[in-house]
């Protein structure tokens, strides 16, 4: 093992032993390393005259550029933009966006939390997770219905086993019980249990209520105060678009942290759903747990793991990207921009639960709950959802997404107002079709 990674090793077991435990093989093994980004970081500061360290380009004083591609960029200089960022991502940004965890997360008053580790995206913040945390074996509790990349990322490319529980209960909630009696089952078998929550959820859309978040807190904390290590990782990609008074408007996180010793709350989320700026690939890795002593000592040797994960599959991500996210949170129509943005959204939905409420669907499908984020799912109750899908494609231009047998996703984020209607109508005539071909 490379004494970097021994040295940090050594911090964690300091503050927090079971943190140890909880780390995958490559886990252990990562650090980050003091070769040429250190050295380079090391000469940003004091080479006041010559410096001959960074793999870039400049002139002039400046970073080297095509007219071409600036010109598209505008008002942001080369420097900003076109160099490599941190491993850890741009300092600044990282501040910005702890800062705005608290704001948005009012249970975090008064805890001590990581500095933010940018990723490039959230999908990879979930792959460099699955890095640091999970091993060949390990098992992953999540709902039936998941977002398919989890299955991709989590199970054939890290071969974490994926354990399922039904997300909804016959009173059309959080399904509690099921969830309760599964991550108790995998205590039993394993060490070690991983528990992925990601609300608002894709693909239904249904993000739990303060007393559902508040259960499955005491859950999760009362397993890891009876002996098994618990990584709660909170997948937030779609964090704020709440639409109704009942929900839980802050993140699981907020209430996970500083549980208890054995209980590890890490925290996925990003600028893409949450500031609108998907193609942008910013998301942020951030960790909270109970330790002793020094907490910052051993955030800085998880922060480092994490960057040198990310300096080992794609060293950096995207400056431009970051610089503008930066820029965004930082302007003075921020938060009236987003709050223009979520009235748009809430709109949507509840012209979707308007539209939905008429009688005449009911022979043709349920609703899920919904109350969130993106998405809504119905399921059918008389077609097979792959050939309904296929059905209104090719004949009437609607494309829809289906999951399973039964169950067919609908994006309304991308829907007008206007449209909501017809395209509910379109289904149903869908349906319609296939039952007179099937006579």
């Amino acid at each position: 093992m490379n004494p970097i990674a021994q040295d940090l090793n050594q911090i964690i077991e300091k503050g927090n032993p079971y943190l140890m435990e909880m780390l995958s093989d490559m886990g252990r093994n990562l650090f980050f390393p003091k070769g040429i980004l250190s050295q380079s970081a090391e000469a940003k500061e004091k080479a006041h005259k010559l410096n001959a360290t960074i793999g870039i380009a400049t002139e002039r004083g400046g970073t080297m550029h095509f007219p071409s591609v600036m010109g598209s960029i505008c008002s942001i200089r080369p420097k900003e933009s076109l160099t490599y960022a941190p491993s850890f991502g741009i300092p600044a940004l990282r501040k910005v966006w702890q800062n705005s965890l608290f704001k948005k997360n009012r249970s975090l008053a008064g805890k001590i939390i990581s500095l933010p580790v940018v990723t490039c995206g959230i999908t990879h913040a979930i792959s460099m997770f699955a890095d640091i945390w999970l091993d060949p074996g390990d098992v992953i509790v999540l709902p039936d219905m998941m977002w398919g990349n989890y299955n991709m990322i989590l199970n054939v490319k890290k071969g974490v086993t994926i354990s399922r529980y039904a997300l909804f209960s016959e009173s059309r909630g959080f399904n509690l019980t099921a969830f309760e009696e599964k991550v108790r089952e995998e205590a039993k078998k394993h060490d070690k249990v991983t528990v992925l929550l990601n609300f608002p959820h894709n693909p239904t859309g249904y993000t739990v209520t303060t007393e559902e978040g508040k259960r499955i807190v005491e859950i999760l904390t009362d397993i890891a105060r009876k002996g098994t290590n618990i990584i709660a990782v909170t997948d937030d990609a779609y964090f704020g678009l709440f639409y109704e008074d009942q929900t839980l408007k802050e993140s699981l996180f907020a209430n996970l942290c500083n549980r208890h010793p054995k209980l590890l709350a890490v925290k996925l989320d990003g600028a893409a759903k949450e500031n609108f700026a998907w193609g942008l690939r910013v998301g942020f890795i951030t960790y909270g747990c109970k330790i002793e002593g020094d907490h910052m000592a051993v955030y800085d040797a998880l922060e480092r793991k994490t960057a040198g994960s990310v300096r080992g599959s794609i060293s950096n991500a995207s400056h431009l990207g970051q610089t503008i996210v930066l820029r965004s949170m930082r302007s003075e129509s921020h938060m009236e921009e987003k709050k223009e943005k979520f009235r748009v959204l809430k709109n949507r939905a509840r012209r979707v639960k308007e539209v939905l409420s008429d009688p005449i669907y009911k022979d043709a499908w349920d609703v899920y709950p919904f109350n969130s984020g993106y998405f809504m799912c119905i399921r059918l109750k008389l077609v097979d959802s792959e050939t309904l899908r296929l059905h209104l494609l090719e004949k009437y231009g609607v494309g829809l997404i289906s999951i399973g047998e039964r169950d067919m996703r609908i994006a309304f984020s991308c829907l007008e107002e206007s449209e909501i209607s017809e395209l509910f109508n379109i289904i149903l005539q869908g349906v319609e079709d296939l039952k007179g071909l099937n006579a």
